[in-house]
């Protein structure tokens, strides 16, 4: 069995694509031998769980989502836990970071980063005082810095591989998506969904499902549904997650003269809302220019729901010449009549919702665990430290 340690400065009940990736991961990859363990900060009095180690946080200002971890407690947490582990793997560039790099090199084992976030393209939105091309050229350095003092990096899109590799990152690099677990999405109740919402089982529904922040380029989907109602007046555009873009988002609506078209659901249950969310829509909608992997368009799929979606960063590896989405052009007026199009014609939506969990099929949890339990034993027979680990003809699911 092999043991590795997960570091990261978010977790749940912090939503977001990096808690996500982090425990799809470690559900899936004990099937491949692979025993993980996380240290993760600590939000307000989650219960003790098997393998999670919380580190005590402090709110930030302007932030109420996030925690800000102890330096001293998190270096020590994770130097404990990493003790009888076989390899470090980085998930944020913060505070873990620092400390899984030293507790790496102290032990002598190898560490590995996965590069969620494209910081470049975020920076602007949450430090608007200060130059765009100062924070672009900042968020490289300091990205190179940290991905070429690990072992290797995982990188979730090919369009991220290539965009380090622009910042001078030599280090070794695997593209490996998440994947999601796709029998949670299939099994959804749309019809429930929309009696539970007061939205009727014939009307048209275009849905956004995410962080409700500028960067996830929402306000683009609010002007493109402008076009999109009047090729299908009845059309509503379903706007779900939190965040703080929501109060401009609203304004934006409303001045376009849409609050009887757009509406903003808030926060759904992963486990139970969301899936049934997904099987309620016609259509699942995504303009995010900056996505590193953009899961939720295979969440979408898994549901038999198809995409229209701009095709950028992560997105672009899914959208490729894949059935049952669309890869829209880059400029609202054009994205909505395809949309309006779609949502006017339920044949042609059926078409693309029969070949869409084609596409979600090449996407498993499972699948891409495989893939990341060898990557690990790349790694560790490179390590010049390396401990023995248990070879793939001795995982438990090879003993018959």
């Amino acid at each position: 069995m092999m043991r590795v340690l997960m570091v990261s400065d978010v977790y749940f009940p912090r939503i977001n694509g990096v808690s996500t990736s982090m425990e799809t991961f470690r559900r899936a990859l004990a099937g491949e031998g692979v025993e993980v363990r996380l240290v993760v900060p600590r939000y307000d009095d989650e219960p003790d769980e098997l393998g999670i180690i919380r580190v005590p946080g402090r709110r930030l200002p302007n932030d109420p989502e996030d925690r800000l971890v102890s330096w001293h407690g998190m270096h020590r947490r994770v130097l404990e836990a990493a003790a009888d582990c076989d390899l470090i793997h980085i998930q944020t560039p913060f505070i873990a970071h620092y400390a899984g790099v030293a507790a790496a090199r102290h032990l002598g084992m190898p560490v590995v980063v996965t590069y969620h976030t494209l910081f470049e393209e975020y920076l602007q939105h949450y430090v608007p005082f200060l130059p765009a091309s100062w924070l672009r050229g900042l968020a490289r350095r300091f990205s190179r810095r940290q991905c070429n003092g690990v072992d290797a990096v995982v990188v979730p899109s090919s369009a991220m591989a290539g965009r380090l590799g622009g910042y001078g990152v030599t280090t070794p690099m695997e593209i490996l998506p998440t994947g999601i677990p796709l029998a949670r999405f299939s099994t959804g109740d749309g019809s429930a969904f929309r009696q539970r919402h007061g939205i009727s089982a014939d009307r048209p529904l275009a849905l956004y499902v995410g962080r409700v922040a500028h960067e996830k380029n929402i306000g683009f989907l609010i002007d493109a549904f402008a076009e999109a109602i009047r090729h299908s007046p009845d059309a509503l555009l379903l706007i779900t997650g939190e965040g703080p873009a929501m109060d401009d988002l609203r304004r934006q609506a409303a001045r376009l003269g849409l609050e009887a078209s757009v509406r903003f659901l808030g926060y759904l249950d992963r486990e139970r809302d969301l899936p049934d969310c997904y099987a309620a829509a016609t259509l699942f909608v995504f303009a995010s220019r900056t996505e590193t992997q953009g899961l939720v368009l295979i969440e979408a799929m898994a549901a038999g729901t198809p995409v229209v979606a701009l095709a950028a960063m992560g997105t672009a590896d899914i959208l490729a010449d894949a059935p049952g989405c669309i890869a829209a052009p880059d400029e609202p007026g054009a994205f909505g009549r395809i949309v309006g199009t779609l949502l006017a014609d339920p044949p042609a939506c059926l078409a693309l919702a029969e070949q869409a969990p084609i596409t979600a099929a090449g996407w498993s949890d499972t699948a891409m665990a495989g893939r990341l339990a060898d990557f690990y034993r790349k790694t560790l027979a490179r390590h010049p430290a390396h401990r023995r680990v248990v070879p793939p003809t001795e995982r438990p699911e090879a003993v018959s």
